[in-house]
């Protein structure tokens, strides 16, 4: 029978209109997954620019600012470990970038007295300075980038 394959009318909508709709939510998901992530590229970039007279990278300053307001709060160190679930860089990134910033005078590791096989990090007298002298800079790039408006 000829038409016998079409839809009859009035089908298209319910047949076709939610397949339809739900391509279009997903191309709306992706399109905002995109746009985090460019935002968030230009604000890594943004940020780099803004630290780099100040001798420090996005990433340096997140680690020395996870440290400073650890010791503000405590007055203590974090564990390797604990500052890696905080900046979102795997621990082997996080172990050189710890190590440059050791050698340059800002961190200090020590022995976990709890468990001497972790290694404690905490900011050293020059590195607070230098967190003291860069916080503003930071949150002034944050609030340029991601404000809205």
């Amino acid at each position: 029978m000829p038409g016998r394959d079409r839809p009859q009318q009035g089908t298209c909508r319910s047949c076709y209109g939610a397949p339809m709709a739900a391509k279009q939510a997903e191309q709306a998901l992706v399109r905002r997954w995109r746009d985090m992530l460019a935002l968030h590229a230009r604000t890594q970039c943004a940020l780099d620019r803004a630290l780099h007279g100040h001798g420090v990278c996005a990433s340096d300053f997140e680690v020395m600012d996870v440290l400073a307001a650890n010791s503000a709060a405590h007055g203590c160190s974090y564990r390797v470990q604990e500052i890696s679930e905080r900046v979102h860089l795997s621990q082997s990134a996080l172990s050189r970038l710890i190590a440059r910033l050791e050698k340059e005078g800002l961190v200090e590791r020590g022995t976990c007295p709890e468990d001497r096989r972790g290694v404690r990090v905490s900011l050293t007298a020059k590195g607070r300075a230098l967190h003291g002298e860069v916080l503003p800079v930071q949150r002034a790039v944050l609030t340029r980038m991601l404000s809205d408006g």
